[in-house]
């Protein structure tokens, strides 16, 4: 979770010290005017959107679970094999008690912040007119449908990507990982299955006997 804040805050940095270069000036679009029928169709808007809203949550406590889990796989390798099975099931008894303990507090906060942020800028910036369109588009059978099947798309795109760059980018990981290893001191963790050096043999002793 850290990370994810660490990394918002580097970003609106960067976007804060990019806007310090002088643009072109442009007229200010003046707020839209509110109106009771306004926040009506806002509020309408949020509803449709609230799964996506509670998808979002769920991410953001999902995404640094499968980061840390990743770095455990590996850890995990380092034990003895009759202790890895106890050990997975503990540790994924605990990612799951974590998400779900997480996942509601996260949510129920997004849901409560979505008026005041993305309904007052939908509010600000849209007029009544293009507010009932997004509305309607929203109800439509056509975006319905799209929402059903964005998931597998999306599942199919990211699987095919995956398989494309894997070859590619895992060398560059295992490079970094390497250096980073080295620059901590710790050692490379030991590939399963993986026996233990061998001793080096004895030297041959000489053999006994007369000479020619």
């Amino acid at each position: 979770m850290q990370k994810l804040i660490v990394a918002a805050l580097l970003t609106s940095a960067a976007l804060a010290h990019a806007q310090t270069t002088p643009a072109p000036a442009v007229p200010a679009t003046p707020p839209a005017p509110s109106s009771p029928a306004k926040k009506e169709l806002v509020q309408k808007f949020l509803t449709l959107q609230q799964p996506g809203i509670e998808g979002m949550a769920r991410g953001l406590v999902e995404r640094p679970v499968a980061q840390m889990a990743q770095e455990v796989r590996g850890a995990l390798q380092q034990l003895p094999a009759e202790k890895r099975d106890a050990a997975a099931k503990a540790i994924d008894a605990d990612i799951k008690k974590y998400i779900d303990e997480s996942v509601p507090i996260v949510r129920e906060r997004a849901v409560k912040l979505a008026p005041s942020t993305v309904g007052a800028l939908m509010e600000e910036k849209f007029n009544e007119d293009e507010l009932k369109q997004l509305v309607a588009w929203f109800e439509s059978p056509v975006n319905k449908k799209y929402a059903q099947i964005s998931a597998e798309m999306q599942g199919n795109f990211t699987q095919k990507l995956v398989t494309e760059v894997g070859p590619l980018i895992d060398p560059k990981m295992q490079t970094l990982l390497s250096k980073v290893r080295a620059t901590l001191g710790v050692p490379a963790p030991a590939k399963a299955g993986s026996a233990p050096p061998a001793k080096a043999a004895a030297p041959a002793k000489k053999a006994s006997g007369t000479g020619h």
